[in-house]
């Protein structure tokens, strides 16, 4: 296929018609505007295609998943059709977030200014614009993430760029040769720690992600899967148990019955639901099984 531009934007859509429109209004008019945009569906029985198709825009490429593959896949659905038209730059972006039509440009700039491999914007709360969820972030030791700047107020103390280690890939911006030197996304974890998974494979590999706070974007976080549902209690359990044993296996008799520990004391002191109790047993056990089953494909 000829080469369609220089940024492959990759989005990830499954029952997104409530926050589709949004995000293609913000998109489509960018002033950098060299892009194509891969919607990568994953099954909707919903209008998120119908609503997508309304906007007839060239620069907008359509995959039909035959089912739900995941976030991770998704992206590397599109991360592969975007690498293979010959772009140069990947945007991993969600579809849950909205921005003004600077954002690709910041973004742009901010990787050529500070001579670095993958860049990120500051990220606000949709629901409360002047609110901080995530200015970059950092490793805690490798075994798990932060985001810096989370649930504080937007007063400036967080408008310098610089050098990060992890970040969300609700929207990063990634050079070629990132994944050429890293690879892909792990398809395993399917949704949440796919993104943690990815940035300290990045970080072993001498890979420099920079915070961008000129680049500003708004996401509706937790508003396609929830922030507590038990889709999210599942997965965020079962993948933190994966990523442990993934990338320190040489701690799994220490990491992991400590988390088991710190699962149990989490149901007694907050008193979670019995429900959700023995929804998070299940999802550590799962996060052990994925590690010991063999890689897909």
């Amino acid at each position: 296929m000829a080469r369609r531009s220089r940024i492959g934007v990759v989005t990830v859509t499954f029952e997104s018609g409530q926050v589709i429109s949004a995000f293609m209004d913000s998109l489509l008019p960018q002033t950098l505007a060299d892009f194509t945009l891969y919607v990568i569906d994953n099954a909707s029985s919903d209008d998120t295609l119908e609503q997508v198709a309304r906007y007839a825009d060239p620069r907008v490429v359509v995959v039909r998943n035959a089912g739900n593959v995941g976030v991770a896949e998704g992206n590397n659905i599109g991360i592969r059709a975007a690498l293979k038209d010959g772009c140069d730059c990947i945007l991993l972006l969600n579809n849950d977030t909205v921005f003004d039509a600077t954002l690709l440009s910041s973004l742009e700039e901010g990787l050529v200014e500070h001579a670095c491999d993958m860049v990120v914007p500051k990220i606000n709360y949709f629901s409360d614009p002047q609110r901080i969820w995530c200015a970059g972030g950092y490793f805690l030791m490798g075994w798990s993430s932060r985001h810096f700047g989370v649930d504080q107020k937007d007063d400036g103390r967080f408008d310098k760029p610089r050098l990060v280690t992890y970040s969300p890939t609700c929207c990063m911006l990634i050079r070629r040769q990132v994944f050429e030197r890293i690879g892909l996304m792990d398809p395993k974890y399917f949704v949440y720690y796919d993104d943690t998974d990815f940035c300290y494979r990045a970080y072993r590999q001498g890979v420099k992600l920079f915070y961008v706070p000129s680049a500003r974007l708004l996401h509706k976080v937790g508003s396609l899967t929830g922030a507590s549902s038990d889709f999210s209690i599942r997965y965020a359990i079962r993948n933190h148990v994966y990523y442990f044993l993934k990338h320190f296996p040489c701690w799994r008799f220490v990491l992991v019955p400590a988390y088991l520990l710190h699962l149990l004391a989490l149901s007694v002191f907050s008193l979670r639901r019995r429900q959700a109790f023995w929804l998070a047993q299940k999802a550590f056990w799962e996060g052990i099984s994925l590690f010991y089953s063999p890689a897909a494909g």
